[in-house]
């Protein structure tokens, strides 16, 4: 099936996909922990007889048993040397039973590694990983690829370059969400799109983790952002336990009638997950077969993305700000800090600009003595670790541009792309592949145009050729040019022409690189305000600029609020008379994700704390190891430097986490900052005072390989000073038990990421309650709920890590 095959099929019709395949094999004698792929190729009647369920009950589509089939997941059973054969031959017991007219699409899935920097596993690997998964694939043929059930936003995208580098068949993108409407990463459904579609992906969805019912928010934030369909695939309602076992009550009536909804919110193709059964799939396709399809808008999307941030370019909208501090040009001690290997000024100046009120950072390390594109990766990796705000990438060379944009987990903005035909179109390619916005500087080899004329002609050069290869026109924000009004006293005056041009004929926003107006002068900040001022009023969209300039970022608002922009009012009354640092950390208008909103932010929530504390909020490793060693130096107790400072600071981190303004990467690197500081303490605890606290024996159950949770769970606990013993993943309830009652330990902590295994924290509560155990057993993971809790009998259930720590304490007292 071509790409375009499969576009019309949606245009024509509502489509639908199969339903759950593990609660199926389940049912067939499929046990938890084996090894799925290898039961599936012993007992092939088991998966024709479901897939042949599902095609006789209307599914258009029908997914390859390939969900785990990579090398990473294979590895675990010992089986990674044959991948090749194991793939080819789950394609090939379901193209044996597809019938003529119906598809086989390919299954990939999450490997359960966490991607660099907060795991080992670096972002070139996945790819590679992943493309070898999809070539065993294509050997035996398969109509299309569905990538599901994913958790990571930056895994999709691996993926999918593995997949588009590899073929041209079609491609749908699946994730999960958890309860708040966010992944584990913390990325918004309407981010996902964003980010995958203009990757150029032809279908997204959500797969597996909720019922039909918790899927409306979630496709009515999608519809109005999405340029392709949309596939909704839900488990038939939660899991409940009855007589010991895991079952979905939800009917396919109550399930149909759900999903009926979602059609109307704008999903176009249909499946179940966990659950769901042919009966299911029989009595969608009965009551939305007929219904039209949704036809798909290819409207135009002004808007970059980091993983957990949307921002918005609006031509009226507020004034914008492209942080331009992460940039050694000029500055001798940052360049300095650079050739050393540290990044902390990097950091300490994304954080900055975040905190006061830039909408975009900019990241350039264009300097002598480094190797520029791997300080470009690393600074990459620790920016959108720390802020959520999206990346401007900015570098004249295309193999550093490349590198980043391929592990940027998010949708960039390119600076710049001139009218040089050397790099021109190598660079438009660039911005096609990964997705980017770009902005488009009327240069050309020959230097700065001589007129407007020649400048306008160097715009339309560009845009003309980044139509010509798929991009479109409102994927381009136009530098303006600034020149400087000292050397040039029409400067001002042909930047002014420009906005007009550029907003009233084009209908393009504009950016400027501020600073350059007042180059050479006495004074500069007067004439930088003034002309930022006035270029404003005329329609400028946004410009590089340093958000620590009081006065700039004041009249900004000011003119805004004159010009009656949406929110600029308000806006500029927040602003306050002393402390500017707070002026617009939470911008008003063109901004939507996890950054948006007032309330608790990074700076308030350190207001106070000692800097050992800060370093671990802000997840500062470098600096909190000089910062503990004086400490130690000076004399400071052991003890009042975990209880004062590394607590305290693990306690803020909590606190940013529960109140959603921290997401998994910033909890994992304040974790790792502490444990950093507790292990230049540990030596000196032997004689430090303080009463130890309890053991924890954690694990994940029998039959479940996915420890990302239980992990993090295990090093917050550490953090807090608790005995941890993690037993690691896969563990036998009995084994579980042995080592809790061997070590006298207070709590058991369970986790599971899969329905088909959460039934096995059951059976640790049953074999903890028959030989005695005087253990507290905890549990939590993806799938798991404060009700199932009370269900198996769990002393206390926890849906993050955070939320673990608190759960523990309480148990035990301390």
């Amino acid at each position: 099936m071509t790409r375009n095959e499969f576009r019309q099929l949606l245009e024509t019709r509502t489509v639908f996909i199969d339903g759950a395949t593990g609660t199926e094999l389940q049912k067939r004698g499929m046990a938890a922990g084996v090894c799925p792929e290898k039961w599936i190729l012993d007992n092939p009647w088991a998966i024709q007889e479901v897939q042949k369920a599902y095609y006789d009950a209307g599914s258009d589509i029908v997914l390859a048993p390939t969900f785990t089939g990579t090398r990473i997941k294979l590895d675990e059973y010992g089986m990674a040397d044959d991948l090749v054969n194991i793939n080819r031959n789950l394609v090939r017991l379901t193209r044996e039973i597809c019938p003529e007219g119906k598809y086989v699409a390919a299954d990939i899935s999450m490997t359960g590694k966490q991607l660099y920097p907060l795991g080992d596993l670096m972002f070139e690997d996945l790819v590679d990983c992943y493309k070898e998964q999809v070539r065993a694939i294509l050997e035996e043929g398969v109509d299309l690829f569905v990538v599901e059930t994913m958790m990571s936003l930056q895994e999709c995208r691996a993926a999918v370059l593995a997949i588009k580098e590899t073929c041209d068949l079609p491609i749908i993108v699946s994730l999960t969400y958890n309860p708040d409407g966010k992944t584990l990463y913390g990325t918004s459904p309407d981010t996902a799109t964003i980010v995958l579609q203009s990757m150029g992906i032809d279908c997204i969805g959500m797969n597996c983790s909720t019922g039909p019912d918790a899927m409306l928010e979630l496709v009515q934030q999608i519809a109005p952002v999405a340029t392709v369909p949309i596939m909704c695939k839900p488990n038939a309602g939660l899991p409940e336990l009855e007589n010991g076992k895991t079952v979905y009550k939800m009917g396919p009536t109550e399930f149909t009638d759900a999903c009926e909804k979602l059609y109307e919110a704008g999903a176009s193709l249909f499946g179940g997950c966990c659950g769901s059964t042919p009966e299911h799939i029989r009595e969608l396709v009965s009551r939305l077969k007929d219904k039209s399809p949704h036809k798909v808008v290819d409207k135009p999307l002004r808007v970059v993305t980091s993983e957990r941030m949307n921002t918005w370019i609006d031509l009226d909208g507020p004034f914008m700000v492209i942080g331009e501090r992460i940039n050694p040009t000029g500055k001798k001690k940052f360049q300095e800090t650079l050739r050393n290997g540290s990044l902390s000024m990097v950091v300490d100046f994304a954080r900055e600009q975040e905190e006061r009120g830039a909408n975009i950072l900019d990241v350039n390390m264009g300097m002598n003595g480094i190797d520029e594109k791997q300080m470009m990766l690393d600074s990459i990796y620790e920016v959108t670790s720390s802020v959520d705000l999206p990346l401007c990438i900015d570098t004249s060379h295309v193999d550093v541009m490349e590198a980043a944009l391929r592990i940027y987990p998010g949708r960039a903005l390119i600076n710049s792309i001139s009218a040089e035909q050397e790099k021109m179109e190598p660079m438009l390619k660039l911005a096609k592949k990964y997705g980017a916005m770009f902005i488009t500087l009327p240069l050309s080899g020959a230097g700065l145009p001589k007129d407007m004329d020649e400048k306008k002609q160097h715009i339309n050069t560009v845009l003309n050729k980044a139509v010509e290869l798929g991009l479109k026109k409102e994927d381009a924000v136009v530098d303006v040019l600034v020149q400087t009004v000292g050397a040039e006293g029409t400067a001002g005056l042909q930047c002014f022409e420009t906005i007009d041009y550029c907003k009233y004929e084009l209908g393009l926003p504009t950016v400027c690189g501020l600073s350059n107006i007042s180059f050479g002068m006495p004074n500069r900040q007067f004439v930088n305000t003034t002309y930022l001022t006035i270029a404003v009023s005329r329609g400028l969209t946004m410009a590089i600029a340093n958000p620590n300039q009081e006065m700039l970022m004041y009249c900004a608002a000011a003119a805004d609020t004159l010009m009656n922009k949406p929110g600029a009012l308000e806006k500029y009354s927040a602003l306050p008379v002393v402390e500017a640092k707070a002026a617009a950390a939470a911008p008003a208008g063109g901004v939507s994700g996890a950054g948006a909103g007032g309330g608790l932010t990074v700076a308030s929530a350190c207001e106070g704390l000692s800097v050992i504390a800060q370093c671990v909020v802000k997840g500062k490793k470098e600096q909190i190891v000089e910062e503990v060693n004086k400490a130690i130096a000076d004399g400071v107790d052991p003890q009042v430097i975990i209880e004062e400072h590394l607590i305290k600071g693990i306690n803020v981190v909590g606190e940013l986490y529960d109140k959603k303004k921290y997401f998994l990467p910033q909890l994992i690197a304040g974790a790792n900052a502490m444990e950093t500081g507790m292990k230049l303490i540990e030596p000196l605890l032997a004689s430090a005072s303080g009463e130890p606290k309890a053991t924890v024996v954690i694990a994940t159950v029998e039959g479940d390989i996915h420890d990302i949770g239980k992990n993090l769970c295990a090093l917050m606990l550490k953090n807090y000073g608790y005995n941890v013993i993690d037993m690691g993943k896969d563990i036998p309830a009995a084994d579980i038990v042995d080592k809790a009652m061997e070590l006298n330990a207070e709590i058991i902590g369970l986790s599971a990421l899969m329905t088909t295994t959460m039934m096995k924290m059951a059976d640790v509560v049953i074999e903890a309650k028959n030989r005695g155990c005087q253990s507290k057993i905890i549990i939590g993971g993806a799938c798991i709920t404060e009700s199932f809790k009370d269900e198996i009998g769990a002393d206390g259930y926890s849906e993050d890590a955070a939320g673990c720590v608190k759960l523990v304490r309480e148990l035990v007292g301390y």
